[in-house]
């Protein structure tokens, strides 16, 4: 992990934990607060366990992380978002790409977010398994042990899934590069509450995707099918959420049957598309960005209050309200989103106050900012399940374009396809979708890096080929620092 010899973590999440002994007068100079629990009593109550659980989210959706930073990062690394306001604090050295292993604002505070949050869910998982013994009545539900724990570790490994995938997307080699046999992360398990575990050498990409796809299968064998509060089924993850990931996470390998075989679980065979169990997504758009943001549409997402917001400069709708405007060359400018495009009317506006830009607002909520930070959409599921028909099936797969036509038909009635010359015509109908649909929501990056393909200049900066040093970010110099092992991009 980034510099574990600079932020121990604690065993309980968010809760302190003592580590060794002390005299009394180290307790005088160094009292525990009271409002904190060490390592001996968070596992003994089902309040103090949820409340860990609950942590863990809040240590993804932090605004360095999966809270706005790394959602802003995928777009405006490529050609659809202009850099407004040269702000070195937000994104100017990842939109020009000029980012380096000094990089604090965006190279080393995701990375070391994103590890703070694998630490924190090793810790958990660790504490669980220790402490299984006291989940018992009468302090515990009869089913706690064997139901709610299960649940537990199942949304703990899910993040934990979701929190190093994030990680490859930015800081190794696309899975296609090599069939994953480059270098990817390093593969960090265990539950580091000392500074004793900083070396460790970088697994290849091959490897970590093997472990995030074996935490989506655990999680989708033993999360919750569904919640009873409507906001949970948008918030926490539950059984179709691990599905749902996983049909990305294969989408990025280029794994298409694989792909196939996922969506299938959580995508009815014909028009109207819908999840035949579990959670019962469908599609939506006039309503998907309105507050409270929860429609069937919405798999995942992390919410905030103005108590509870992703912190200055990080927050989605600050970016893309005032550091970034949409790029008249780039997705604004091609014919094929329509005028009339539901998604164009809703979601685009124009600012004439100082200069005149066009604004992305799918985030619409003022300071502080406290839309919901989307992590996957039912749209995105059946885009990604239209691709992997087309290139294993071909261009005349008659579910394929009714999943494309699902998407685009319900923003865009006049601009439904009838069929396509040939496979790439239809890939790359798909892939034009994929980009008008989840504008402002990161999953540029993830597609361009996919197919390693080149990311698209802009303005007066040049595009970046596949063999460029800049396609993939470097790594952090804390961690070249504080992990031995460790090998430079």
């Amino acid at each position: 992990m980034t510099t574990i010899k600079k932020k121990i973590t604690g065993a309980a999440c968010f809760l302190l934990v003592g580590l060794g002994t002390f005299s009394c007068k180290d307790e005088l100079l160094d009292p525990v607060p009271q409002t904190t629990f060490n390592n001996q009593v968070v596992f003994e109550t089902p309040a103090r366990i949820a409340l860990q659980v609950n942590s863990l989210y809040s240590y993804l959706k932090v605004g360095n992380f999966l809270g706005g930073r790394y959602q802003v990062y995928g777009d405006i690394r490529a050609d659809d978002f202009l850099n407004k306001t040269s702000n070195l604090v937000t994104g100017t050295s990842v939109w020009n790409h000029t980012v380096t292993e000094q990089s604090q604002n965006d190279v080393i505070n995701l990375w070391t977010a994103a590890y703070q949050a694998i630490n924190q869910i090793n810790v958990f998982l660790v504490g669980m398994d220790a402490n299984m013994g006291k989940f018992v009545a009468p302090a515990f539900p009869a089913d706690f042990a064997t139901t709610t724990a299960v649940n537990y570790k199942a949304e703990a490994r899910l993040l934990r899934a979701l929190s190093y995938y994030s990680l490859l997307q930015l800081y190794a080699r696309p899975y296609v590069d090599g069939n994953g046999s480059k270098p990817g992360l390093p593969l960090r398990l265990q539950a580091e509450t000392g500074n004793t575990g900083n070396d460790l050498a970088r697994s290849t990409v091959a490897e970590v995707y093997a472990q995030i796809l074996e935490d989506l299968n655990y999680a989708e064998q033993n999360l919750p099918l569904t919640y009873t509060d409507a906001s949970l089924r948008v918030t926490r993850a539950h059984r179709n959420t691990a599905i749902a990931l996983k049909t990305r996470v294969y989408l990025t390998m280029a794994n298409y049957a694989k792909v196939i075989e996922e969506a299938n679980k959580i995508v009815s065979a014909a028009a109207p598309f819908a999840a035949p169990s579990g959670v019962a997504h469908t599609l939506t758009i006039a309503t998907v960005f309105t507050t409270p943001q929860e429609t069937p549409e919405s798999v995942l997402s992390f919410p905030f209050t103005a108590q509870n917001a992703p912190g200055t400069q990080n927050q989605l709708g600050f970016y893309f309200s005032n550091e970034c405007s949409l790029n008249p060359a780039g997705i604004l400018g091609n014919p094929a989103w329509a005028a009339t495009d539901v998604r164009r009317t809703s979601f685009v506006v124009t600012n004439t106050a100082g200069t005149e830009s066009l604004l992305s607002r799918k985030y619409p909520t003022p300071s502080p900012y406290t839309d919901k930070a989307p992590v996957i959409r039912y749209a995105e599921v059946l885009l990604s399940l239209a691709e992997a028909r087309v290139r294993t099936v071909g261009a005349t797969d008659a579910r394929a374009l009714a999943l494309l036509n699902a998407v685009r038909g319900r923003s865009n009635p006049a601009g439904v396809y009838t069929s396509f010359a040939d496979a790439t015509a239809a890939t790359n109908a798909i892939l034009l979708e994929r980009r008008i649909e989840f504008l402002g929501e990161g999953i540029r990056n993830i597609d361009l890096m996919r197919l390693n393909a080149t990311i698209p200049g802009k303005g007066s900066v040049g595009a970046v080929p596949p063999s460029s040093p800049l396609y993939v970010w470097p790594i952090p110099n804390t961690e070249l620092a504080a992990n031995a092992l460790m090998t430079r991009n």
